[in-house]
């Protein structure tokens, strides 16, 4: 029987045999240059990020803050789910996981950082609670509610440790998390449409706060000792599966690569999935038929995609060029609901060539699906707004479905995109080159929403839409749309690549 080693002397070594390797001053050269553009970047932004956690006057009613703290935990226990939370970095995945190592000890570190980022993020977030809701002086009792914020971030952690345990409520938890994200949403956009009145004096109660900030406290330690007891239960697969999520976040900040996070995003979600084969529809065209096909086959994406309809109404009292730009953007996000279709056939269009269709006529197909979606999403949303009283008279309802192409349009210039171009010239900035591969994949499919500007212009103004503002914005986006499918096409070609 192999005699386990120690930890920690197995990690020495392997960062000695690193640094063997390295030239003189390599490590330390990037933590100075990562310390110094935390410094840059907080040094420009500090006074923002105050802004939004703790603003001046509080600005928000007990509703909103009561749904905050709901959107906060539930958000924040998908994420630790989704990352993990429980996971090691790449090289150690791949040579310590197996190694005859304590798995306790190997564990442990990567526990704490968890454990520390989830209070981080739960301690951020009462604040941003209490700085909304709170009236002004805060009470010191009440400055509990970061702490309460900081337990709670533990006891997410620690509920989402156990469940990447694959235990039997693991799913149960996850269908929880996203109905309590749901509630917290949908409080938000109640309060923004009723206008819920400002919290009295004292909130929140003082013997609440340190009555919950108590319970929770034992409620972490509880599930700590447990916790650590467990921890060399978790399965290698789960261990593996969060070191490859983390490593290709890591990979796709780096490199600036958004398509990697995509493509992860992607096939975790079929990989989770048993599909059975279906026929397609006759009466439809044949890539039309497969959209609907993987329409019907995500239906928690579909109704999350309606219920993000109410979103818009959060932004009621922005500026009109913030609340229509918000809108077009929205619809850029429901008509991709089906775009990784167009991904796959962009990365390998041996799907076209078998059908013997050409770009042109795909592309073509490919915009019936996304183009419905975008302009019913438009259309209920607008509807909502103008039923609300935050738009004035008129047929918003159509305005909305007239927007639909461009919808349709944008999603596929964004899905088109491919990899990062970093052949392209660089630019020379007072903090130095930056590249423009990066910048633009981030604005490919945005660029085309500017067919959308007399929406943002008729919604800036605030004057009451008339069906002539509907005919031009339809003409301008049946025009853009056809403008752009004959200039990124050809018949005779049958690569989808990115134009």
């Amino acid at each position: 029987m192999t005699a386990p080693v120690g930890v920690a002397g197995l990690r020495r070594w392997i960062r000695r045999t690193q640094s063997a390797h390295r030239e003189r001053g390599e490590t330390l050269g990037n933590y100075y240059f990562a310390l110094l553009f935390v410094l840059i970047v907080g040094g420009m932004v500090h006074r923002q990020l105050a802004a939004v956690v703790w603003p001046a006057e509080p600005n928000a009613s007990e509703l909103a803050g009561t749904s905050l703290m709901l959107v906060i935990g539930g958000g924040l226990y998908l994420t630790l789910r989704r990352l993990g939370p429980l996971a090691l970095s790449r090289p150690a995945a791949s040579w310590l996981l197996t190694a005859p190592v304590s798995r306790r000890r190997l564990l442990l570190p990567s526990l704490w950082v968890a454990l520390i980022g989830a209070a981080v993020a739960g301690a951020v977030g009462g604040l941003a609670v209490l700085g909304h809701v709170a009236a002004r002086p805060v009470p010191g009792t009440d400055a509990l509610l970061p702490l309460v914020g900081s337990l709670l971030g533990g006891v997410l952690l620690l509920v989402a440790l156990s469940a990447q345990a694959d235990r039997w409520w693991s799913a149960w938890s996850d269908h929880a998390a996203y109905l309590v994200l749901a509630v917290g949403l949908a409080g938000l956009v109640v309060d923004s449409a009723v206008g819920a009145p400002r919290p009295e004096a004292g909130w929140p109660s003082t013997p609440v706060v340190t009555t919950l900030a108590g319970a929770l406290a034992v409620v972490v330690t509880l599930l700590l000792l447990l916790a650590v007891r467990r921890l060399a239960g978790t399965p290698n697969e789960r261990i593996l599966e969060a070191a490859k999520t983390a490593g290709t976040l890591f990979d796709s900040a780096y490199g600036m690569e958004p398509s990697f996070v995509t493509e992860m995003v992607e096939r975790r979600y079929w990989a989770r999935r048993k599909l059975t084969s279906r026929r397609l529809w006759g009466r439809v065209p044949v890539l039309v038929a497969q959209d609907l096909l993987l329409l019907r086959r995500r239906p928690r994406r579909v109704l999350w995609v309606a219920a993000s309809a109410t979103l818009p109404a959060l932004l009621a009292h922005a500026p009109g060029w913030l609340l229509g730009t918000a809108v077009l953007v929205g619809g850029l996000v429901a008509g991709g609901v089906t775009a990784g279709t167009i991904r796959t056939d962009a990365g390998n269009p041996v799907l076209l060539r078998l059908l013997g269709l050409n770009s042109r006529a795909a592309i073509g197909q490919r915009l019936w699906v996304p183009g419905v979606l975008s302009g019913l999403w438009y259309a209920a949303t607008l509807a909502l707004l103008h039923g609300l009283g935050d738009l004035p008279a008129g047929p918003w309802w159509a305005l909305g479905l007239a927007l639909g192409p461009i919808g349709a349009a944008a999603v596929m210039r964004k899905s088109r995109v491919g990899f990062v171009d970093n052949g392209l010239m660089p630019l020379d900035t007072p903090m130095g080159a930056v590249s423009t591969g990066p910048l633009v994949n981030a604005v490919a499919g945005l660029d085309v929403l500017l067919l959308g500007l007399p929406t943002v212009v008729q919604v800036a103004q605030g004057g009451p839409l008339s069906w002539t503002g509907v005919a031009v914005q339809a003409a301008v986006a049946v025009i853009g749309a056809r403008a752009y499918l004959n200039a990124t096409t050809e018949a005779d070609r049958v690569e989808l690549s990115g134009r």
